[in-house]
């Protein structure tokens, strides 16, 4: 292969499998292969027009121009052939540092894929661009190699903004100088904290250049969408929220979707959204106010009628416009969720976080109203103020059920974890840092296996 000369080659090929290091060295002679225009000549080096003809459908040029900026950067630790272009060396560390690196080596190839490949540093303006054109480019991935999993972006909301939010929401954890700069030790503090930046890397190089790793099921960032009346349905949801909430679910990527309320289908009715939504395992509560704030909560548990607060501390209240952020529980408080109708001595009404008349989040049982009181931030949840204004009007809301609904006694017996049943899933837990409890617990079965 040309590259055994080259001992920071070998370190990286030893975090592969041995049937995983044939695929990782013929992506470059595959590469080649794929360039229409060839010449003939043997290659020794990797052309931007050869990356180009291989990513065009799933990258954006300037994302292009940035991948190959982070091949050209690495230094293979030995002789380069002649010409400007890529070395099979270089593209096989370049390769095992996105696929099976650590932040210590991704962050310098983040500097060069943001700030260029000689760079010593990138603004935090850079970073956010570049965050912003990988966000961008997995959106358009997914629609192109047809991963959408039963959504349909056409019907939910609009995508471009989703993107810039969700690139602000992914950068805003950096830590830059006070010149508003980041070198390579910023950078790799940074992608150590959000393991969610390695998957958007290992996404967009696995699915733009085809590496398919023998023991490593196609990756995804999305949910399975189980029901949703599209042909009617005008969805809040689009994909970057999706790629941004699905994480901070205990359930991950597991869990499918299927929509139980939507003004936009069942009107504005309390009555209806508590008998659509009650008793429905976990869920995810969306509402848009008239001043176009997005915000919401997820109810770990089923929403029960009741004049008491209920919930564990899995819930959280969240914000998608004009900021994306997750604010979980503070542990100050249990008041975790609140869902009553009918009573005249308690509030009537969906709450979230705070106390009765202070909720960090709150829907009134007349469906028009709602507020979100802060001052200054929520008591359960930390959350400031999510609405545009403290007292609001709601003009949509839309609840997904993201989990199983309860189990009747008896009814879970005898089945198997979804983990195994489905090694993509599995393969998203691990990435993205969840604990598969259910590994250890499970009883074999008769047959000594799992």
């Amino acid at each position: 292969m040309g590259n055994t000369d080259s001992a920071v080659v070998q370190k990286r090929l030893a975090h592969f499998r041995p049937d995983e290091r044939s695929v990782i060295e013929g992506i470059f002679d595959r590469l080649h292969g794929s360039d229409a225009v060839s010449s003939g000549k043997t290659g020794t080096i990797l052309s931007l027009d050869m990356l180009k003809m291989t990513m065009r459908d799933v990258a954006s040029e300037s994302m292009i121009n940035r991948v190959f900026q982070g091949m050209h950067s690495v230094d293979p630790g030995v002789a380069l052939p002649p010409g400007d272009g890529v070395s099979r060396e270089q593209l096989v560390i370049f390769l095992a540092d996105i696929c099976r690196g650590t932040a210590e080596e991704r962050a310098p190839l983040v500097l060069a894929m943001a700030g260029g490949e000689k760079a010593a540093s990138a603004t935090a303006d850079q970073i956010r661009g570049f965050v912003e054109d990988l966000v961008s480019c997995a959106v358009q991935t997914l629609a192109y190699r047809g991963h959408l999993r039963a959504w349909q972006p056409d019907r939910m909301s609009d995508g471009p903004e989703g993107v810039k939010a969700l690139a602000e929401q992914l950068t805003s954890e950096m830590k830059p100088s006070d010149q508003n700069t980041c070198d390579v030790p910023c950078l790799e503090d940074w992608l150590f904290r959000i393991p969610t930046m390695a998957l958007f890397l290992e996404f967009l190089i696995g699915e733009g250049l085809g590496l398919r790793l023998p023991s490593h099921p196609p990756l995804t960032l999305l949910p399975q969408c189980q029901y949703a009346p599209w042909s009617a349905l005008s969805c809040l949801l689009n994909l970057p929220l999706l790629m941004f909430l699905t994480p901070h679910l205990p359930d991950g990527y597991i869990a499918p979707w299927k929509l139980l309320f939507s003004t936009s289908l069942h009107g504005e009715s309390f009555t209806r959204l508590v008998g659509n939504c009650k008793e429905r395992g976990p869920t995810v509560l969306l509402m848009k106010d008239t001043k176009g704030h997005v915000f919401g909560g997820f109810a770990s548990q089923s929403l029960e009628v009741k004049p008491q607060f209920q919930g564990d501390s899995r819930c959280f209240l969240f914000s998608v416009f004009p900021y994306m952020r997750v604010f979980t529980c503070t542990g100050y408080n249990n008041h975790y969720m609140y869902l009553n109708q009918g009573q005249q001595t308690m509030p009537n009404g969906l709450g979230m976080g705070g106390q009765h008349g202070y909720f960090g989040l709150w829907l009134d049982f007349d469906f028009g109203h709602g507020h979100s009181r802060a001052r200054p931030r929520c008591t359960t949840y930390g959350s400031p103020q999510l609405s545009g204004e403290e007292d609001f009007k709601l003009d949509s809301l839309e609840v997904w059920g993201v989990g199983k609904p309860p189990e009747e006694p008896g009814e879970g017996e005898n089945k198997k974890s979804i983990l195994i049943a489905d090694p993509e899933v599995q393969a998203m837990m691990e990435m993205t840092g969840k604990t598969m409890h259910s590994q250890g617990l499970r009883e074999p079965d008769e047959d000594g296996g799992q």
